[in-house]
C-alpha cells in the first residue's frame, strides 16, 4: 500500500529521535505497537478496543510524521520494515511502562498492574509454567501473563516480548539470565514394547539401525542428530525415523505406544519413567545441560509487571 506522499523524504529512524519524543502522540505510538506485536490490524484492534480503520489512520499518521514505512500491507498481511522492527525494539518497552503508569494513577499504591509477554519452550510448559503461573496469578491478578510456546529460537526484542526461558546456550550473553531447573540430563527413552520388538541399543551408534522419533524446532530445522558424551568426548549421531513433529506430547504418546525412541530432557519424562511407561537406555552416554534460564534484556527498564514474575518465578523453582 503507498501511502506516503511521493515528495516526502525518506529518513532512517536514527535522524528523528528527539522527534519522536517532541511530536510523536503517544497514542500513535502505541497503536503503532500493538499492531507490529499482533501483525494484525483486526487483533490490535480489538486488544485496544477501537476500529481496524481508526487504527490503520493512525499508524498512517505515525509515518507520514517520520517520513519512513514501518509496516508493508498487503489484503492479506502485515510485516515489519526494518525502521518499524527497530521502533518496535526501542520504543516498545518504553511505551509499555509509560501505558501502565497511566493506567495505575488510580491504584493502590504498590498494586502492580500490566502484561508479561514470554516466550517458552514445551520443555518449560511442565517444568517451570506448571509451577510458577498459579503462584504468580494469586500474588498478582491484576498482571495478565501471555505465553508463547515454540521450540525454535525466538528473538524475544524483535518480537516485542519482555522475556523468554530457554537452555543457556541459546541465550544472547548480553541478556540478564535467571536460573529455574538444576541441570539435567538429555536421554534416550522407549518403551518395553518397542525394546522387546527391537532390542536395546548398546552404543549411541545403533541408533541408526532403529526408530527414531524427531523434532521439527521450525518449518526448516529438524532434528536430525542426537548429541552424546562420554568422559571427554562429544559426538553427533545422525537419526531417522517414522515420525517427525513439532508436538512434544504427541511425541510422547507414541513413544509409549512403541513407535519409535525419543531423546528429550529426563525431567520432561518423570511421569512415564516413574509409571513404567518408558524407559531409559544408553544412560552412560547422556549429555548433561545446564538447565533452563529465564532472560531479558539488560538494557532495558524492568516494568513492575516482569520485575514481579522474575521474583516469583525464582521463588518457586528454588522451593521445588
Amino acid at each position: 500500500e503507498e501511502h506516503l506522499s511521493a515528495g516526502a523524504p525518506r529518513r532512517s529512524l536514527g535522524e528523528f529521535g528527539w522527534l519522536i519524543m517532541a511530536n510523536t502522540s503517544l497514542n500513535a505510538l502505541h497503536s503503532f505497537i500493538a499492531v507490529a506485536r499482533q501483525l494484525s490490524y483486526a487483533a490490535a484492534a480489538k486488544d485496544l478496543g477501537v476500529t481496524a480503520s481508526a487504527l490503520s489512520q493512525s499508524v498512517r499518521g505515525l509515518e507520514e510524521q517520520l517520513g519512513v514505512t514501518l509496516l508493508n500491507r498487503t489484503t492479506r498481511s502485515v510485516s515489519l520494515t526494518d525502521e518499524g522492527r527497530r521502533l518496535l525494539e526501542t520504543a516498545g518497552p518504553a511505551i509499555d511502562q509509560a501505558v501502565e503508569a497511566l493506567r495505575s494513577v488510580d491504584l493502590p499504591s504498590g498494586v502492580v498492574t500490566g502484561t508479561v509477554r514470554i516466550s517458552v519452550p514445551t520443555a518449560a510448559v511442565s517444568m517451570v509454567l506448571a509451577r510458577v503461573l498459579p503462584r504468580f496469578a494469586r500474588a498478582y491478578p491484576g498482571v495478565k501473563v501471555d505465553v508463547r510456546v515454540e521450540d525454535n529460537f525466538v528473538d524475544t526484542v524483535a518480537e516485542g516480548l519482555d522475556a523468554g526461558i530457554r537452555l543457556i546456550h541459546s541465550i544472547d550473553l548480553d541478556m540478564v539470565q535467571v536460573r529455574l531447573t538444576e541441570p539435567a540430563h538429555i536421554v534416550v527413552a522407549g518403551a518395553p514394547s518397542y525394546f522387546e520388538r527391537h532390542g536395546r541399543p548398546t552404543t549411541p551408534d545403533e541408533l541408526q539401525h532403529h526408530e527414531c522419533l524427531r523434532t521439527r524446532f521450525s518449518p526448516t530445522r529438524v532434528q536430525n542428530s542426537w548429541r552424546f558424551e562420554q568422559d571427554d568426548r562429544s559426538w553427533r549421531v545422525p537419526v531417522d525415523g517414522p515420525v517427525t513433529s513439532d508436538s512434544f506430547a504427541l511425541t510422547v504418546r507414541l513413544a509409549v505406544e512403541g513407535i519409535g525412541l525419543l531423546y528429550t530432557l529426563e525431567p520432561k519424562l518423570e511421569g512415564e519413567l516413574a509409571r513404567g511407561e518408558l524407559e531409559v537406555v544408553l544412560a552412560e552416554y547422556a549429555p548433561m545441560v545446564p538447565g533452563l534460564f529465564l532472560y531479558y534484556p539488560s538494557r532495558a527498564q524492568v516494568s513492575p509487571a516482569l520485575a514481579a514474575f522474575v521474583e516469583i518465578a525464582r521463588a518457586a523453582m528454588l522451593d521445588c
